[in-house]
């Protein structure tokens, strides 16, 4: 059946200011006798999000690889994730992200609250702005430093082991890193390695939301060898198995952040123009796929 374009995008229900992606170990947010799964309409595809109560907050929660882990980084559908959020009115976004480290500053077991990225993607749909009219964001600073702010606020007064800031560099994935690659990474400044940061932010960006990112550090990335000083060693290299076992062990610790930060953010935030405000509702009246189900 072909959709209506004028008809309502979601139910109107489905609205929440705050959402939270989930990352790799993080595919349940809301408590399942208090959520609703509304299957959002975009152009780019139908996407669930869950709609409920989290550390008094309403908020809206997605997992970035689906349930139980199941789409890899490269074929995440970035754009329909963006798009759904910002269809049914979210302005702020936590997004939680495992990371390897690839410096021994930030070792296995530390939460970093990113600043930058470095994007080494490739074939990404990176923006919404090519059909109808070009917009170049600014991204001198991908995420939101008003939310940063609130985030680092929060992790602090929880008596966090953090970084307040950190160089994320973005990689295609789903393979890990050589070693060459790592030493590389950090040759250019990088303290962290992630294969889902990009386009995500940006896209968030170009739809007017602010996103803050939360990462916990599983491991070495390729197992760099110690330098003086460091907390790393060879049982820190990157493993798949590792990685998931590390993320386990550390999920209450990682909600426990989440909700500190959905504590701490002013109900009335505002954030950042980076993109015309008419070109934004220009790419959110699109035609979308499919009905909502």
């Amino acid at each position: 059946m072909t959709p209506d374009p004028t008809a309502p995008l979601v139910d109107p229900i489905a609205r929440a200011e705050t959402a939270v992606i989930g990352g790799s170990g993080l595919y349940e947010l809301i408590d399942p006798s208090g959520a609703v799964t509304h299957q959002v309409p975009t152009p780019y595809g139908t996407v669930p999000v869950t709609i409920g109560l989290r550390a008094g907050r309403r908020v809206a929660f997605l997992p970035r690889h689906g349930s139980g882990h199941s789409v890899a980084p490269h074929l995440i559908n970035y754009r329909a994730n963006i798009w759904a959020l910002a269809s049914i009115g979210v302005r702020a976004i936590i997004s939680s992200s495992a990371v390897g480290g690839v410096t021994p500053e930030y070792p296995p077991g530390l939460l970093v609250v990113t600043d930058q990225f470095i994007d080494r993607t490739s074939g990404r749909p990176d923006t919404f702005y090519d059909r109808e009219s070009v917009q170049h964001l600014s991204a001198a600073d991908p995420f939101d430093p008003a939310l940063r702010g609130y985030a680092v606020r929060a992790l602090d007064g929880l008596g966090e082991n953090f970084a307040s800031t950190g160089t994320v560099v973005v990689i295609q994935g789903p393979r890990f890193s050589t070693r060459a690659e790592s030493v590389w990474f950090r040759s250019i400044g990088a303290h962290i390695v992630n294969m889902t940061a990009y386009p995500e932010i940006v896209l968030a960006g170009e739809l007017n939301m602010g996103t803050v990112n939360l990462s916990f550090v599983t491991d070495a990335d390729a197992g760099l060898a110690p330098e003086p000083g460091s907390t790393t060693s060879e049982t820190d290299a990157v493993t798949a198995s590792a990685v998931f076992r590390r993320l386990r062990d550390a999920q209450p610790r990682i909600l426990a952040a989440i909700d500190g930060i959905l504590r701490a953010l002013p109900t009335d935030f505002a954030p950042r123009e980076l993109i015309d405000p008419v070109q934004v509702d220009a790419v959110l009246a699109r035609a979308v796929l499919s009905e909502i189900a």
